[in-house]
């Protein structure tokens, strides 16, 4: 073999070697890419227990990274032990708390791809009886909370044009006897959560509400606990019954199911292509019939005996509309 024919041998073989370092180059960089998408983050408050804990759980077993809002050591300790979770010392009702929540999150450099407002606490009683100290302290959580949240980490949202997801609740259709309080709560979510949504569609972000019904969480033996703390039932209540009913009724939900379907539907709303504006979740027919009926006789109550009602046809046209609207 010449020598010229060795040496041109010798440059193919460098050719190759070259292209081949170029395309591992490009493969890695492309894997990274690919990694960098999976590990979308997303912000959940509440994240300790119940919906919240189920969530993080579930994005975070599916690659995505959750930075996940809890007020205790204990909670925090035990959500760091997660893999793709960071905890992050978050009471919503306090300011510095939620600055410092942003700047945890811009320093982590990931970006922000989703925020879940899912904190929240319930208080019960009559409404006539109810202190108005109750009743602020519910609405910085559940209201002000959210508002709170949501303003401080809208431009990293807005910047990543991601997913707002507001955890509401079938109450804020449904209203009963000694739920008004959260009842009240709930209803003023559904109608931030609406009202941002058309504000923030401009930035091409989206806003999707999450109302579930009766699942397990630790929600109601904490209120109990904390109205029996304070002395929240009046000795000389008018309601008398109801209080007996409220004390009698289980405080640990366990009757209840996991909120596996409530988590999934999280899910979904952060990143499916097609986003639900909302999405009811219970976990049975019961439920259902409750929420949707109440909102079908409030329809006919706002409709009926004024001046500019609707026949029955005309309602069942604007409802096929919608329904084929949506499909």
């Amino acid at each position: 073999m010449t020598k010229i024919r060795i040496s041109q041998i010798m440059a193919r073989t460098a050719c190759l070697a070259t292209l081949m370092l170029i395309f591992m180059s490009l493969t890695a960089a492309a894997d990274s890419h690919e990694q960098d998408s999976a590990q979308k983050a997303v912000l959940i408050t509440g994240a300790s227990s119940g919906i919240g804990r189920r969530t993080t759980e579930l994005l975070a077993s599916r690659g995505y990274f959750v930075y996940a809002g809890a007020r205790k050591q204990k909670d925090m300790d035990s959500l760091n032990a997660l893999d793709n979770v960071q905890a992050v010392r978050l009471d919503v009702t306090v300011q510095e708390e939620v600055d410092a929540a942003v700047e945890t999150v811009r320093k982590g450099g990931r970006g922000l791809h989703g925020l879940v407002n899912n904190a929240g606490v319930f208080t019960g009683g009559p409404l006539i009886e109810t202190d108005i100290g109750e009743l602020q302290w519910l609405f910085d959580v559940n209201v002000y909370g959210v508002y709170r949240v949501t303003k401080a980490f809208a431009p990293l949202i807005i910047e990543s044009q991601g997913r707002i997801i507001n955890i509401s609740s079938i109450s804020g259709a449904l209203d009963w006897p000694m739920g008004g309080p959260y009842s009240m709560s709930k209803h003023a979510v559904e109608a931030y959560n609406d009202t941002l949504a058309l504000e923030m569609a401009r930035f091409d972000v989206n806003v999707s509400a999450v109302e579930p019904g009766n699942y397990k969480s630790d929600i109601s033996a904490t209120a109990r606990a904390r109205m029996a703390e304070k002395g929240l039932q009046n000795k000389d209540t008018k309601y008398a019954d109801e209080w007996a009913g409220m004390s009698d009724s289980p405080a640990d939900r366990s009757q209840h199911k996991e909120p596996d379907e409530v988590a999934e539907a999280i899910r979904h709303a952060l990143f499916s292509e097609s986003p639900k504006p909302r999405y009811m979740v219970v976990p049975n027919q019961q439920e259902a019939g409750w929420t949707i009926g109440e909102l079908v006789k409030e329809l006919v109550e706002w409709n009926e005996r004024q001046p500019y009602s609707y026949s029955r046809d005309q309602l069942m046209e604007m409802i096929d509309a919608q329904m084929a609207g949506s499909e």
